[in-house]
């Protein structure tokens, strides 16, 4: 059992952003919510935010994972920083520190840093080019004995590869201790976590540095090149995760994944698809060429035909979506449904086999098994104030052209005339036509334009 601190407080001034930087998205959420996630999956019994700039926006996008907040009013290094949370911390706990800009760090490395049998563990990784960060220093027994960092490092100190992730492990009360007698005596004039290391070490503690196997993992992001370079390791896993479920991927540096992803066999994704939030997906789905996908879950056999936008969807079987279709929240489809090019839903539920094909927008709707939705019909379900809800019955014929006023039922079996304006139930199994009467005017003519 473990507790955590995360380090929240900075600014990220190169960002140039009214948000947090830890509040910047990497894979469709805050990079902060990314390793909330991961330390909370592994156990810890507590976990503290350390807040400053932006406290409230950080407060609000944490709101339901439980963590506990205490605001740095001073930034004076991370030091200082993690002191402000020991305080709420039984000394006799081990805490893991991490930095807020670490979304990519996997469960199974700071497990390892968890298991080190050490009085002090630091994560750290080789890095290709080291600049910017602490150096590990170890002595010639291969101990760690300090971390320099890289603006008060000697030239032979630059030279060493290994590098600080910003992730430490100990007691509370060690930390606490530690921490009382930093000193911020160092280029920045503020007081280092990393200064923890040499004081154990000084105190005959034992220290150790667990290396961890990929360094991308550890990668953190000061301005928006970065979080581009996050950006793009995520992506990789996402699609890597995507292969392991037996997805298969048309075009996949051009899908990008912003979700959690659940999928059958034998799904299918063409070339620039976007996925967002929640997503489920069905065996033999497929996902046609530049589809965008948020909170939906599509039942096997779902055919997705390009360029159609879905939010908050559900099919039950194996319906067929688009091109070019607009389904909005609350849109649920039976077996067989037919949705078409440039229809637009939203709350509305179509029962087997029914069909809108094209041109149309049916919103809060009830669309009976099989019925028939003819090109250029519209439920008007909004009378200025209110919603009010349409229902079509089972085997109902819609015909082109024609608006439905809500609220207002067409009955089973019943037809409805193309360019009709229904404003009162129609019955079942009749026909029923509201339109003027077409006549023909002997004699008319034409407006023409006066000469100039």
């Amino acid at each position: 059992m473990y507790q955590v601190i995360i380090l929240a407080a900075g600014e990220g001034k190169r960002m140039n952003s009214n948000r947090p930087k830890v509040l910047q998205p990497v894979g469709g959420q805050p990079m902060l919510g990314h390793l909330v996630e991961t330390v909370s999956g592994l156990g810890a019994t507590g976990v503290h935010v350390v807040v400053g700039f932006g406290a409230e926006q950080v407060k609000a996008a944490l709101g339901a994972t439980g963590c506990r907040f205490v605001e740095q009013t001073e930034r004076l290094g991370t030091g200082h920083a993690a002191a402000q949370a020991l305080p709420n911390i039984d000394p006799e706990a081990r805490v893991l520190i991490l930095p807020g800009d670490m979304p990519l760090i996997r469960a199974e490395t700071l497990q390892a840093v968890l298991d080190a049998k050490a009085d002090l563990t630091v994560l750290s990784f080789n890095a290709v080019d080291p600049t910017g960060y602490g150096r590990i220093l170890r002595a010639e027994d291969g101990s760690v004995r300090a971390i320099r960092e890289h603006r008060d490092a000697s030239p032979s100190e630059r030279a060493v590869s290994e590098v600080n992730s910003g992730v430490m492990c100990a007691r509370a009360g060690d930390f606490t201790a530690w921490l009382s007698r930093v000193e911020a005596d160092n280029a920045q004039g503020e007081y280092y976590l990393t200064d923890c290391i040499a004081l154990a070490v000084a105190d005959g503690r034992s220290v150790a540095a667990v290396i961890a196997p990929r360094a991308d993992e550890l990668l953190g992001a000061n301005d928006r090149a970065q979080l581009a370079a996050l950006e793009t390791v995520f992506q990789v896993r996402a699609r890597q995760a995507l292969f392991e479920q037996g997805v298969t991927l048309l075009d996949p540096s051009s899908v990008q994944v912003r979700a959690r992803v659940s999928a059958g066999r034998d799904v299918v994704i063409d070339a620039g698809v976007v996925l967002e939030g929640e997503i489920s997906l069905g065996d033999e789905v497929s996902l046609g060429v530049g589809c965008v996908l948020r909170d939906c879950h599509l039942g096997a056999g779902t055919a997705v035909k390009p360029y159609s936008v879905l939010e908050g969807v559900r099919t039950a079987g194996a319906s067929q979506i688009g091109p070019f279709a607009r389904l909005r929240p609350g849109t649920q489809l039976g077996e067989g449904v037919k949705i078409g090019n440039f229809v637009e839903t939203k709350n509305a539920s179509f029962a087997a086999d029914a069909k809108a094909s094209h041109l149309s927008y049916i919103g809060d709707a009830e669309v009976g098994a099989r019925a028939n939705i003819g090109a250029g019909t519209i439920t008007c379900n909004y009378d200025g104030a209110n919603k009010h809800k349409t229902r079509i019955g089972a085997d109902a014929f819609i015909g082109s052209n024609s608006a439905l006023v809500a609220p207002v039922s067409v009955g089973e079996g019943g037809t409805i005339g193309a360019g009709s304006v229904i404003s009162q139930n129609a019955p079942a199994g009749q026909l029923t036509i509201a339109r003027a009467r077409q006549r023909s005017i002997d004699g008319w003519k034409r407006p023409v334009k006066a000469a100039k």
